[in-house]
């Protein structure tokens, strides 16, 4: 094992180890320095220095040793809280509070540096979804469900964000996205939910989404484009479901300002 494999995070066990290591050997250099200094003598060996070798490898590894694995331990402990306080159990997505703030705080970095950056929101809502409830039961309703976040998932960037924001709901925010990506992006979704296998008592049984979305170029707030996201979302239904609709203000603009002129 290569030294660059071991992992030194405060959750790794090659910091407990290096660390144990390097404690010991400061444990050895103070004991010397104590035994082998004298206000008299200045510096000189101990009257047994073998002692200041020995008591600290007795003592000091199994110290450092606990101390930092229970470190570890909390560490540890601390990022599955992390992950549980952010993450929808069923579905293993953002839940709506995280996927929200890290919306936010992008948006509020954005703003801040004033910077124009160009992204995007879709919110995502399968199709009939009380059906599948009703006619297969609530827990073939989350199997769905998850056959569908993982779907997603694949279907995003690895910088994209995915959230479950509601019962059958998702949101997906896509920073730097353009509107030609965010359309194809959003497609790509739709239609890879549409082939997907879902067949609960054996034979399949078709899964779609409507997908509404709103493009950016100047900083805003999550609220603020979830309102213009789910207006475009409520219009795709309203249009028979199983459809994307995208709204680009800044492509609105031009077209209002063509026809002016």
């Amino acid at each position: 094992m290569k030294l660059s494999d071991l992992d030194f995070s405060a959750e790794g066990r090659g910091r407990v180890v290096s660390i144990t290591a390097l404690g010991t050997l400061v444990c050895i250099a103070v004991a010397f320095a104590i035994d082998s200094y004298s206000f008299v003598e200045g510096w000189r060996w101990g009257d047994d220095p073998l002692n200041n070798l020995i008591i600290p490898l007795v003592l000091a590894p199994p110290f450092f040793y606990f101390l930092l694995s229970k470190l570890r331990e909390l560490a540890i402990a601390h990022r599955e809280l992390l992950v549980i306080s952010t993450t929808d159990s069923l579905t293993e997505c953002f839940n709506r509070r995280a996927f929200t703030a890290l919306v936010d705080r992008y948006l509020d970095r954005m703003m801040q540096a004033k910077e124009a950056a160009e992204g995007a929101l879709l919110v995502i809502d399968v199709d009939h979804f009380k059906t599948v409830n009703d006619t297969f039961g609530h827990d073939t309703g989350d199997d769905a469900l998850k056959l569908i976040a993982a779907t997603i998932r694949k279907a995003v960037r690895e910088t994209d964000v995915v959230g479950r924001i509601g019962g059958e709901e998702f949101g997906v925010f896509l920073p730097g996205a353009s509107y030609a990506l965010t359309e194809t992006v959003a497609e790509r979704i739709r239609t890879a939910i549409g082939m997907v296998q879902f067949a609960p008592r054996g034979d399949r049984h078709p899964l779609s989404v409507s997908v509404g979305g709103v493009t950016f170029a100047d900083p805003s707030s999550f609220s603020e484009l979830y309102r213009q996201a789910d207006s475009r979302l409520y219009e795709a239904k309203r249009n028979g479901r199983n459809r994307v609709e995208i709204h680009h203000p800044l492509r609105q603009q031009a077209a209002l300002s063509a026809m002016m002129h």
